[in-house]
């Protein structure tokens, strides 16, 4: 096995390690897989050493912002699946109801060291800053849902994929390399209780204190098994086609991974690897996928982490702000409300279709999604108004709402890693989308598509 690179690490508090404790904790929140995760492995291999048994842990909480049943059930499948393979191989694992960092203080204290994962957004950054602060012992954090370690590769705010894409390049040869499991020296299970019964997610989904009124989804089941069966079809079928037809929704071409990537059940350096070693289709279809799922994704990851209001119509370029207020006045086509475009309720078929979509099976097409937002933007009284819509209906709606991505998608929208465009009503100099996006792709078929994905929810 390779050792985890050093720059994934990051001591978080730097205090002595327990020499009585009665195991190595892995307090997993981020990276919710039992392979493929560097954060594991690094804590198994620290057990190891020091010939202790690893317990991971994971604190649940059911006061997430903005999360429903239809995140927590796709969640809590995935660490369904956690749970069996870690026990298969001999690891402890325990799942409290609590706020994650006072879960994983409380089980600290028999503990000699605590190893993380990594989050990026503000509360899974403050669970950490708040375990760090809680600890008298040593606490470290292992990076292992991005390709490159973003401190390695930049210490600022990028402004466009132009401006990271170089230094990603740079760097990430040597982190595109395989994580195989390691033997496990101390295979205990050490018998500690757990508050949510993963034998029955769908009757502790509907016990906890949560958003029911957006259901699960028929569509996406959750778990790394699941993921890698989503990446074995996309390398079958839609790999080859990816660079031509990846704008095509109905074309079925891209990958369906962005949720398990979101609640971190498959690695993203596990599927470059795939890709790579696939050999399937032309070049150009692998590097651009590549470029999306590395670049694109990263800078998204490099938004949030430096830009605190990343949720925030203030947080968008002064540039954009500026055009949209100097066009605020300017007549809209059609003015729609919260409440019409939550119920697809507008005059456009394709759009009714695509809000369909999103808010029956927790899934939009990356094309749509950009088409989506900007008619929000378009048929909207303001642009502060479209801003909180276009975000509320994606983070409620969406399994990979509430991520980094899904912030950066969202800004994009409002001129985020863009560029000024030529002058538009209402949109000013920020891109818009028209007519001409339905020439790239057969609309008719998709609308059909989402008649049949609805029916198959029930």
């Amino acid at each position: 096995m390779k050792s985890i690179e050093t720059t994934r690490v990051r001591t978080l508090k730097d205090a002595p390690e327990q020499s009585d404790g009665h195991y190595v904790l892995y307090w997993m929140q981020s990276s919710q897989r039992a392979d493929f995760n560097p954060a594991l492995e690094f804590a198994l291999e620290a057990a190891n050493q020091r010939n202790l048994p690893l317990l991971v842990a994971f604190g649940l909480t059911d006061g997430y912002p903005e999360a429903n049943a239809r995140h927590y059930a796709f969640m809590l499948q995935g660490l369904a699946e956690v749970r069996r393979r870690l026990l298969a191989r001999g690891i402890s694992f325990v799942i409290r109801l609590g706020d994650p960092d006072a879960v994983a203080l409380e089980l600290s204290w028999q503990a000699a060291l605590v190893i993380c994962d990594a989050g990026y957004l503000r509360v899974p950054r403050l669970w950490r800053r708040r375990l760090a602060d809680g600890l008298d012992r040593r606490f470290i954090r292992v990076e292992g849902d991005v390709v490159a370690p973003i401190a390695q590769v930049s210490n600022k705010h990028e402004y466009a994929a132009r401006t990271i894409r170089p230094r990603i390049q740079r760097i990430m040869e040597p982190f595109i390399a395989p994580l195989h499991a390691q033997p496990v020296a101390r295979p205990v299970d050490l018998g500690l209780p757990s508050d949510i019964d993963l034998d029955n997610v769908a009757a502790e989904v509907s016990r906890l204190r949560l958003d029911h009124s957006c259901p699960p989804v028929v569509r996406f089941k959750g778990g790394e098994g699941e993921a890698r069966a989503r990446l074995a079809s996309f390398l079958a079928r839609g790999l080859a086609n990816y660079g031509a037809a990846r704008g095509k929704p109905e074309a079925k071409a891209v990958s369906y991974l962005s949720p398990y990537l979101h609640f971190g059940q498959i690695s993203p350096v596990e599927i470059a690897l795939a890709v790579r070693a696939s050999g399937v289709g032309p070049e150009d279809s692998r590097d651009t996928y590549l470029e999306e799922l590395i670049v694109r994704r990263e800078l998204a990851i490099n938004h949030v982490w430096w830009a605190p209001d990343y949720d925030q119509y203030e947080g968008l370029p002064a540039w954009a702000k500026a055009t949209m207020a100097a066009h605020g006045s300017d007549p809209r086509p059609f003015l729609y409300s919260y409440e019409q475009f939550d119920q697809a309720a507008t005059h456009d078929p394709y759009w009714n279709a695509a809000m369909t979509e999103m808010k029956v099976t927790g899934y939009m097409h990356n094309r749509l999604r950009m088409y989506w937002g900007k008619k929000i933007l378009q048929w909207s009284a303001t642009p502060q108004e479209a801003f909180a819509t276009v975000l509320a209906l994606n983070n409620r709606y969406l399994l990979d709402g509430r991520d980094a991505n899904s912030y950066a998608n969202v800004g994009w929208i409002f001129g985020l890693h863009d560029r000024p465009w030529p002058t538009q009503p209402v949109f000013g100099t920020v891109r818009s989308m028209g007519p001409n996006t339905f020439k790239s792709f057969n609309a008719e078929a998709y609308v059909a598509q989402v008649a049949s994905l609805v029916a198959a929810e029930g």
